[in-house]
């Protein structure tokens, strides 16, 4: 899977899941703030996550992930992981 396709899937299920507009999904965007994620959201976003893609998260994946190009570089080399094995 190419970072685009990555990038294409991830904001297609972030706009449908958590009703946020598209054009506010740009990647030096803060993550939290933009999707106005509670602590309830993130479990969702993990699920939603490892349906669409096939892994698991742990809440440590999620440390140093503030914008959402750390979210899009995040799922790429969690996907990238999952290839190897």
């Amino acid at each position: 899977m190419t970072k685009s396709e990555i990038i294409s899937k991830t904001n297609e299920f972030l706009v449908e899941e958590f009703e946020v507009e598209a054009d506010k999904i740009v990647p030096e965007a803060v993550l939290k703030d933009t999707l106005e994620l509670d602590s309830l959201d993130y479990v969702d976003l993990v699920v939603i996550i490892e349906s669409t893609f096939g892994f698991k998260v742990v809440a440590e994946d999620f440390t140093g992930v503030n914008t959402f190009q750390d979210f899009y570089d995040l799922i790429e080399r969690k996907v990238g992981e999952k290839a190897v094995a």
